[in-house]
């Protein structure tokens, strides 16, 4: 398998500021990576260089094989890039939105008439190719921009924050779109803050933090990377107040988090700290109504690399400085 993007010591710097601090990386062809960091990580800074929209300090990339210094003009011909905010025409057609991207490609009037009918069928917007875009749903305006990312047949595709504000339906359909564009070779590189979205999708991941990589693995191997923190998830029948503080307690337990009506305890010791919770339901006269042990997630490998909790954030209504 070729590379697709390489990065050797790549850095940006904003006069005193390290954004992003000699980071070494490489992406395989056929492969979807994703990239995930806290806000202010470096995620977008990164994405920014590679696409060529911002130079590096320090350290070179490559995309493609072309250089993203000096050949970005031949890497971006092979590019398709869907930032987190919408750059559609809502007061044109799907099929308008199309061809004037065809045009920009200087695509030849017969191949993007035939692109944008492939591309229109290929999400699921064919039979809406002649309304206005201002009239279609979050969802679908997302599935015209990756539509349009790909009328110039690119090889690589720039994914930032994919699914942030759609509803379940269109994030699965957006998932599974760009799941059946990587089996057809595309690779893709993807930053996202949905820990369970890169663990669905992504063969491989990296974690950046204040503008280091912290890890690059597969999600799989960086969960078996930290399985010595255990979780078990635990519910009780009517149980009124927060027991977070009390649960602390129990010995073994080393943290509580309370997620909903649940709560979910991390420990190094799974029997001990079993028979310390049912010794805490006896004592406290509460009723256990569920009761798990869990693997790690990719969520928590993360909370443990950066020491930040995932955040739940509201979708952008202008470009953040990540």
């Amino acid at each position: 398998m070729s590379v697709a993007i390489k990065a050797e010591n790549l850095t940006k710097r904003y006069g005193d500021l390290v954004a992003v601090d000699h980071i070494n990386f490489e992406v395989q062809k056929g492969e979807i990576f994703g990239f995930l960091g806290p806000n202010g990580a470096g995620k977008s800074t990164t994405t920014r260089m590679l696409i060529g929209i911002s130079i590096p300090t320090e350290g070179t990339a490559q995309v493609m094989g072309f250089d993203i210094r000096r050949q970005s003009v031949r890497a971006k011909e092979l590019m398709g890039i869907v930032t987190d905010v919408s750059n559609v025409y809502t007061q044109l057609t799907a099929w308008q939105n199309l061809i004037f991207t065809g045009k920009l490609y200087d695509i030849p009037k017969s191949e993007r008439e035939s692109r944008a009918k492939e591309l229109l069928q290929l999400f699921g917007l064919f039979e809406r190719r002649n309304d206005n875009v201002e009239g279609f749903s979050k969802g679908m305006r997302r599935r015209l921009c990756i539509a349009m990312a790909l009328m110039n047949k690119s090889s690589i595709l720039f994914l930032d924050e994919p699914t942030v504000g759609l509803d379940v339906q269109s994030s699965l359909i957006i998932r599974n779109l760009v799941k059946k564009l990587n089996s057809e070779g595309l690779t893709v590189f993807v930053t996202t803050h949905n820990m369970e979205e890169a663990n669905q999708m992504c063969d491989r991941v990296a974690i950046i933090n204040n503008g280091k990589i912290e890890a690059i693995d597969t999600p799989e191997m960086l969960k078996s990377a930290i399985k010595k923190l255990q979780v078990i998830e635990v519910s009780f029948v009517g149980s009124n107040g927060d027991l977070t503080s009390e649960l602390k307690k129990i010995q073994e337990v080393t943290d509580v988090t309370k997620n909903g009506d649940k709560y979910r305890l991390n420990t190094e010791n799974v029997p001990q700290a079993l028979s310390n919770v049912w010794g805490f339901s006896k004592k406290k006269g509460l009723t256990i109504n569920t009761l798990n042990t869990l693997s790690p997630t990719l969520e928590d490998v993360f909370v443990e690399l950066t020491g930040i909790q995932p955040e739940i954030r509201p979708p952008k209504t202008q470009r953040g400085q990540d």
